[in-house]
């Protein structure tokens, strides 16, 4: 809750990344806050009150999944939100933002968009934004299991990874300025 709260003011992306972690150690926990709680949230050295806020956090999620059945796969529905306002900022820095920058990082990762759709067979329904980011938490995953990575894998993930980097910096810039 505390890593997810800072990441949302200061990268999206991050942020995005992280929740679908959490999600994930939801599930390999079986939903059981007691294990979460006891594996996870004791091991934050918070106070207890901070403790309890947390472990509040966990079963509102845990509660959410259920609700949403994203129990086995998928993401909750605010995450969701969260990746298709990436992508409006994305269409808009394309088309109305004529943002130079943005759209040379964006036309590098293209070809590596393209690949890594047809090999994890995302559909149309899944835009740029989301197939970057489910090839980033991918990545993230295999070097948190030890798995070696090819060097072309590392080579488009990188694009992906400076496209994303320069979205959510823009997109936090024009956040704070309409606030």
């Amino acid at each position: 809750m505390i890593i997810a709260q800072d990441k949302k003011k200061t990268n999206l992306a991050e942020y995005i990344l992280y929740m679908w972690q959490v999600e994930d150690i939801i599930r390999a926990y079986q939903f059981n806050i007691d294990k979460i709680d006891e594996n996870i949230i004791k091991q934050f050295n918070q106070p207890e009150a901070a403790q309890n806020e947390i472990r509040d956090w966990y079963e509102n999620l845990i509660e959410m999944m259920k609700i949403e059945k994203v129990e086995e796969t998928g993401h909750l529905q605010i995450l969701k939100n969260n990746i298709n306002e990436l992508y409006d900022f994305h269409v808009y820095l394309l088309t109305k933002g004529k943002d130079s920058a943005y759209n040379s990082h964006y036309q590098q990762a293209l070809g590596n968009i393209t690949e890594f759709r047809e090999k994890s067979k995302a559909t149309q329904e899944n835009n740029d934004i989301e197939v970057c980011l489910t090839a980033l938490y991918g990545i993230l995953m295999l070097k948190l299991q030890g798995k070696e990575i090819s060097k072309d894998t590392l080579s488009a993930i990188t694009t992906f990874s400076q496209m994303i980097s320069e979205l959510t910096a823009k997109y936090k810039a024009f956040e704070e300025e309409n606030e």
